[in-house]
């Protein structure tokens, strides 16, 4: 069995950095049995201080088939780095992100003869540096510089992030798609939601953030009128400023609406916590895959969604809407008509939710793209 060291920053039992800890624990949930993973990554959560209370910091810890290297904060250095990587051999190693240092930037600088693999998650993406772009661009400057990526192969996810890669990274091995995994189904069935003319209970799962679009929502809803709508926020700040204009926006919202902020959700009972929501709204400004959106969907929760996912022709299957950020009306519009479903056809859009999303999880097209990254 080849082995395969990989870098990431947080990992299970984490889950507030979101899509990467989902993308990256799916994929090994789902090639475990075939490849031995070694793991690196933090013993803390994202923005948390608290080391996790289910593992052993500083020491290999056995998750399901795999081991992993939780570091404690003290000892997250380049001379621990070094020495855990120096003990053993690998096949393959596999590092999660860009901009780390000491899990995207260090690996790279301490591996040799050894074929790395990136995957980026989306960070070299136009959306990705609408964010502290400056010393985005200068870290890419310095990387292209020292020709870091040069026998590195870049997994992506789709044509979109392969051409990323190409405009943002000069020189590098090669450039391999294969779609990201979603996480595996455990719920056969789902529960039948009730849905009543004019009320509508909606769900947001995603960082508070300007380029999830929260702030969007709130402008689509306070143009609803005659509806009761119930919006449940599911997520965490990392941006105080704006969630601050975000209550602003939120306390001069009309009667009929109530927003609900309900902290960070583990992924591991989402669907569970999808059960109770009729619809899943996201107007994001880019998702490169969205796995929130598929979990939604596989909940039995039709989407209304921007265009700048991987998610198209939502409304042709009646499974829910992908609309653009230039035309809030359209959103409006969206919320009014899923408002107005009566039970029949919220069943119908409910149930194709599931069905579309059990179809994409069983592709074993998509497993085997993964499996060949390492051959």
């Amino acid at each position: 069995m080849k082995k395969v060291l990989a870098f990431i920053d947080w990992y299970k039992p984490g889950y507030k950095a979101g899509g990467t800890i989902t993308a990256f624990s799916n994929f090994v949930d789902y090639l475990e049995d075939d490849f031995e993973f070694n793991i690196i990554t933090r013993d803390t959560d994202y923005c948390d201080k608290e080391s996790y209370a289910s593992v052993v910091s500083d020491e290999w810890n056995s998750i399901s088939k795999s081991n992993v290297y939780y570091i404690s904060r003290p000892k997250l250095n380049f001379k621990r780095i070094k020495k855990i990587i120096s003990i053993e051999s690998y096949d393959y190693v596999y590092v999660n992100g860009i901009f780390s240092f000491y899990f995207s930037v260090l690996p790279l600088l301490i591996i040799r003869n050894t074929q790395v693999i990136v995957n980026p998650h989306g960070m070299l993406s136009k959306q990705a540096f609408s964010i502290k772009n400056n010393k985005k661009i200068i870290f890419l400057k310095i990387i292209n510089f020292l020709n870091l990526y040069n026998k590195t192969v870049f997994h992506v996810a789709n044509e979109e992030e392969a051409q990323a890669v190409k405009e943002r990274i000069k020189v590098f091995q090669e450039i391999k798609i294969a779609n990201q995994l979603p996480r595996k189904l455990k719920h056969e069935n789902f529960k039948k939601k009730i849905k009543k003319n004019e009320i509508l209970c909606l769900i947001s799962v995603a960082r508070i953030s300007p380029e999830k679009g929260t702030k969007y929502i709130f402008e689509f809803l306070s143009k609803i009128q005659n509806t009761k709508i119930v919006l449940d926020l599911y997520g965490p700040i990392y941006n105080k400023e704006y969630w601050k204009e975000c209550q602003s926006v939120i306390t001069k919202l009309p009667e009929n609406i109530t927003v609900n902020y309900k902290g960070s959700v583990d992924g591991s009972t989402m669907n569970d916590v999808l059960q109770n929501y009729h619809f899943f709204i996201l107007p994001s400004e880019g998702e490169n895959f969205g796995h929130a959106i598929l979990e939604a969907l596989s909940a039995g929760c039709p989407v209304i969604i921007s265009d700048k996912t991987p998610w198209k022709s939502l409304e042709s299957k009646k499974i829910g809407w992908d609309l653009p950020l230039d035309n809030p009306q359209k959103f409006v519009d969206a919320i009014e008509k899923a408002s107005g479903m009566n039970q029949s056809i919220y069943n119908e859009w409910s149930n194709n939710a599931v069905t579309f999303a059990k179809k994409f999880c069983n592709n074993p097209e998509i497993l085997e793209e993964n499996r060949k990254l390492f051959f």
